[in-house]
């Protein structure tokens, strides 16, 4: 079940089975049902995740009641509320399981317990908050200097292997169109 968590730790750091044996104890296994929350918007409980098995959407609900989707995370990445997790702050988003799913989840606490067990652990976190700001980055720049077409088409592009799991609610409000618009855009395509 851990293979996954391993491989991708592994690919950047090397781990004794010592190692990997207090990764295994710090982490714990969730399962959510399509439509659970690992995490609700304004409440104290943040996770970093890796996700084993399963889709999710990172999303706000405007003041008006709507959502608008940040990011969509699937099997072998890893998803993180960033500024909660790591400054204790309530969290800024919801994150919903769109499919039945398996995760796993460390607490800021078993984090670092981690980093003094293990603290080679430390380059793999670096590695890994530096890829969630550039993602975070390319997500502006993609917003503010692609078309919606353009945001679409890369989007299918690369997660053509999970587009099929992301209703076409979620992807507008992901795209920033309307549902209208999204069938407009996926007609010409």
């Amino acid at each position: 079940m851990y293979k996954n968590l391993r491989s991708s730790i592994e690919r950047k750091i090397p781990l004794t089975e010592e190692e990997w044996n207090f990764v295994v104890e710090k982490a714990e296994f969730v399962k959510l049902k399509k439509n659970e929350f690992l995490q609700i918007q304004d409440s104290s409980s943040s996770y970093e995740g890796f996700i084993l098995k399963g889709t999710f959407k990172t999303y706000i609900l405007n003041d008006n009641g709507t959502e608008s989707v940040i990011f969509f995370s699937f099997e072998n990445e890893w998803m993180c509320d960033l500024e909660s997790f790591y400054h204790q702050k309530p969290t800024t988003y919801n994150i919903k399981a769109i499919e039945e799913s398996e995760i796993l989840v460390i607490s800021k606490t078993n984090k670092a317990l981690l980093f003094e067990q293990v603290p080679k652990l430390i380059k793999f976190h670096i590695i890994m908050v530096e890829k969630a700001n550039i993602a975070i980055q390319q997500r502006l720049l993609d917003v503010l200097n692609k078309t919606s077409k353009q945001r679409y088409l890369e989007f299918i592009e690369k997660y053509s292997h999970k587009v099929d799991k992301i209703n076409n609610r979620n992807l507008s409000s992901y795209l920033g169109v309307s549902h209208e618009f999204l069938s407009k855009i996926k007609k010409r395509c």
